[in-house]
């Protein structure tokens, strides 16, 4: 019977990342990396911005309707001695 070892090194290699060889293509491609993360971090912020301004409206809207359930009354202020069962 004979025995085969996978070879993880030939996986490992076809997913490196190898950097060209042409140095303008080199400039070419590492602009295109900082533009793509550019935009990935703009949009980051604009929905950091749009969930806050979405979440600042529902605690308005929220607060608008629960103000129809408000309960006046009058309060007065107890001093301790006062209160029953205390010693």
């Amino acid at each position: 019977m004979q025995t085969r070892y996978f070879q993880f090194a030939h996986l490992r290699n076809l997913f490196a990342p190898r950097k060209p060889r042409n140095p303008l293509l080199r400039v070419v491609l590492g602009l295109l990396g900082l533009a793509i993360l550019a935009v990935l971090v703009v949009a980051g912020v604009f929905v950091g911005a749009a969930m806050i301004l979405i979440g600042l409206a529902w605690k308005l809207l929220a607060a608008r309707k629960a103000a129809g359930n408000v309960m006046d009354g009058e309060y007065r202020v107890v001093r301790k001695p006062a209160l029953p069962g205390t010693h």
